[in-house]
């Protein structure tokens, strides 16, 4: 009867296959306008003036509004460790100021999508330029004295100096991660209703968070939380990047109330790649002490992260996170990180899968790597002689990330590299490579380990309700981005009840369904809103044996629920009663079959992997192939094999894509010069190797009481950094990258050094 630990089939693909989803560009609503941004086309200004009145003027159009129509405040911050940045924060529409290319700085409001953007293009705005400040290492002034270095976020512990005073070498080195970005099928999108009649604000196409976004924009718009309420289509993709509050998803809403109409805005593709959250783009100078051995004693790590035009709602997340996990699965006694935001002219940065982590693996890793070529070792040994023994686990960083105490809770970090290498065959295909090297190719092997973190407290809540059909549902706060919550959520709740999987749907997304809800972000539903629902499931069995010992005459200790039927166990021909039997006896009693249950926790949970990457360099062209993939992951407990799978593989594509395709870069005037798909490349198929998975489950957190812990983002986290080493050992030269994403510039570069 176990559904979890199977490899169920997705629920979620049906209506996806037979082209029955609804996507917010796929709603419609009676008497619906649509709305178009006009967006700043210079990175810094003075907003002198804008002018409206002919594109107010043009067939179609409802409104044009500016940032002097409305009264909204900034947009707040929704999750922080640092102070001080209320100064930083963005304005829903530009009002005195631009600070990047992709600003909003009116909305259109048009009888249809074409007309809206044809009159868009008759706003026209008077803006004074000034000079872009671009480099996050220079010195720069947000405004009026204000400078552009956000927070520094700083982690420590052990004794620097004692560290340093005892390694025998020590290396410097600076290390970069550029900007890119979480890239979804499905651009952003928002449909606002005004609900006159009950004075109520709809938003559809919500997403990663709705219940903090229902509250953020009753708070802006002036009304009682539930006056506001959000709604959770089919989503193409998340990736971090889809789902935080963004000034359109407030403009819809305002407008919507203003004019007493649905109003649609849906983001093209140019608007993504210039106006939806970047990310990484950080630089590392990093200081490092080891001795003869191997064994690192102390890292000293300085970063810059450049954050864009404005501080979003992710806040110092990604700088905390960088700074929290740098040291990975390593013991490293002694331990610096200070973590710098910058404001720059560009756009506005936040979370995108695994951040933070993506970023410090690289370092960390090319740390191990130039560690070995020092002293002459194989990487492999390098890894192996720093990682934090079985016997120190749980083990105490000594530090917080993201407000929770960062301790290991359970793992064996050298078993699970003991098993990458097994599985690699890593001597003979070592000597397969140095023989190809030999005969003129260029091929190489990196690895990588790393700590992830996942499931994110403090709370989630769950509510099961069964109906006299023997239907159940499953209502949550959490948020579906394609990570197949519908399927896993069934999955834990089918197990703890003994039904079918069938029987079972997931309602999510929906604030009117549901008071409280956290979202989907930081790799927390499984282990969140799994503990929830099995919790949940739990209380409503135990209320069904109790229901049906009195249909049955019998001891509830002596029932069993399978299939939906409950009966005698050990009796298959007795007598039975079914769920929905006894779901409609509660109601005809004046109650009902349900629970609702919370599961709270003030510690993360951390999987931890090994990944290894090949690739091969064309000399002609310095293109770099990855050729083969291996991911070593342990999760606990897995819930759906196929689900990890299909997160791990998908996570290493993107991660190939930051570590060799995707970049926004700019010129000295602040203009982006990847606002397509012609100059921002991401990897096709053609570029993303088949990707072997090897999935451990030999320690179930303690943390939870279904043992598990996150596979969303530990497929992207040390891709950049194993690809780095490989590229490295192909071109026989270990610390020669030294940058996210590797070019073929740059291994040009490399190879002209020589």
């Amino acid at each position: 009867m176990s559904y979890v630990g199977r490899s169920v089939r997705r629920l979620e693909d049906p209506p996806l296959l037979t082209g029955e989803a609804h996507f917010v560009a796929d709603l419609d609503f009676p008497d619906m306008a649509s709305m178009r941004v006009v967006r700043s086309p210079v990175a810094n200004g003075r907003l002198i003036g804008v002018e409206t009145a002919e594109a107010a003027k043009a067939a179609g159009v409802i409104a044009v509004l500016t940032a002097a129509d409305l009264d909204l405040p900034p947009i707040d911050v929704r999750m922080t460790n640092a102070s001080g940045l209320d100064p930083y924060r963005q304005p829903v529409l530009a009002e005195g100021r631009v600070r990047y290319v992709g600003e909003p700085i009116a909305v259109v409001i048009a009888e249809d999508p074409y007309q809206a953007e044809d009159a868009a293009d008759l706003v026209w705005a008077e803006i004074g330029d000034l000079e872009p400040h671009l480099d996050p290492l220079r010195p720069g002034e947000f405004e009026n004295g204000i400078p552009a270095r956000v927070a520094t976020v700083e982690k420590k512990y052990g004794d620097i100096e004692d560290g340093f005073e005892v390694s025998g070498h020590v290396l410097e080195v600076e290390l970069r991660v550029g900007r890119h970005t979480g890239v979804p099928m499905e651009t952003r999108g928002a449909i606002g209703i005004w609900d006159e009649a009950e004075g109520v604000v709809h938003m559809y196409g919500a997403a990663k968070v709705p219940h903090y976004n229902r509250s953020a924009i009753a708070t802006m718009l002036g009304l009682e939380l539930d006056k506001v309420q959000l709604h959770e289509n089919h989503v193409g993709g998340g990736f971090g990047v889809r789902g935080e509050l963004y000034p359109e998803d407030v403009l819809v809403c305002e407008a919507a109330r203003l004019l007493g109409r649905p109003i649609r805005w849906i983001e093209d593709r140019r608007e993504h790649l210039i106006a939806t959250n970047h990310s990484r783009d950080q630089v590392h100078r990093v200081k490092v002490g080891f001795d003869d051995t191997g064994f690192i004693h102390v890292i000293d790590d300085e970063f810059w992260q450049d954050q864009g035009a404005y501080v979003r709602t992710h806040g110092a997340t990604v700088a905390d996170l960088t700074g929290a996990m740098l040291p990975g699965p390593y013991l490293v006694p002694a331990y610096r990180s200070r973590g710098h935001i910058v404001l720059t002219n560009k756009t506005p940065a936040g979370t995108y899968r695994s951040p933070g982590r993506y970023e410090g693996t690289f370092v960390r890793e090319r740390i191990l790597d130039l560690v070995a070529a020092e002293l002459g070792m194989d990487p492999v040994d390098s890894r192996r002689v720093n990682l934090i023994p079985r016997d120190r686990i749980p083990f105490d960083r000594e530090y917080s990330a993201l407000a929770t105490g960062v301790t290991y809770d359970s793992g064996d970090y050298e078993r699970l590299l003991d098993r990458v290498v097994e599985r690699l065959g890593y001597a003979d295909l070592r000597a397969d490579l140095e023989r190809r090297r030999a005969n003129g190719e260029l091929v190489g092997l990196g690895v990588a380990c790393f700590v992830e973190k996942s499931g994110l407290g403090p709370f989630d809540e769950v509510r099961i309700e069964v109906d006299a059909s023997g239907s159940v549902e499953v209502i949550t706060g959490a948020a579906s981005l394609g990570q197949g919550i519908e399927t896993s959520i069934a999955q834990i709740c089918a197990d703890g009840l003994g039904v079918n999987i069938e029987m079972v749907r997931v309602t999510h997304g929906q604030t009117d369904r549901i008071d409280r809800g956290m979202g989907a972000f930081a790799t927390r539903v499984t282990v969140m809103t799994g503990s929830a629902t099995s919790m949940a499931a739990a209380e409503v069995r135990e209320k069904a044996l109790e229901q049906a010992a009195g249909l049955l005459e019998a001891n509830p200790a002596d029932l069993r629920i399978e299939r939906g039927r409950i009966q005698v166990e050990g009796s298959p021909e007795g007598p039975f009663v079914t769920l929905g039997d006894v779901a409609a006896a509660a109601v005809e009693a004046g109650g009902e079959l349900s629970a609702t249950a919370e599961f709270n926790t003030t510690h993360m949970t951390y999987p931890y992997g090994v990944q290894a990457a090949v690739v091969e360099i064309d000399r002609a062209t310095a293109g770099c192939r990855v050729t083969d993939y291996l991911v070593g992951y342990d999760i606990g407990r897995t819930v759906n094999p196929m689900l990890v799978e299909g997160q791990l593989v998908g996570g290493v594509a993107q991660g190939i894509g930051g570590a060799l395709l995707e970049t926004f870069r700019y010129d000295e005037s602040g203009q982006p010069l990847a606002t397509s798909f012609m100059d921002y490349l991401v990897p096709t198929a053609s570029e993303t190797p088949h990707v072997e998975v090897m999935v451990s489950e030999d320690f179930p957190s303690p943390l939870n009481p279904i043992g598990v812990k996150g596979a969303g983002e530990g497929g992207i986290n040390g891709v950049g950094a194993a690809i780095a080493a490989a590229v490295g050992d192909a071109l026989g030269q270990p610390g020669a990258v030294t940058e996210l994403p590797i070019t073929p510039e740059s291994i040009q570069a490399i190879l002209s050094r020589g």
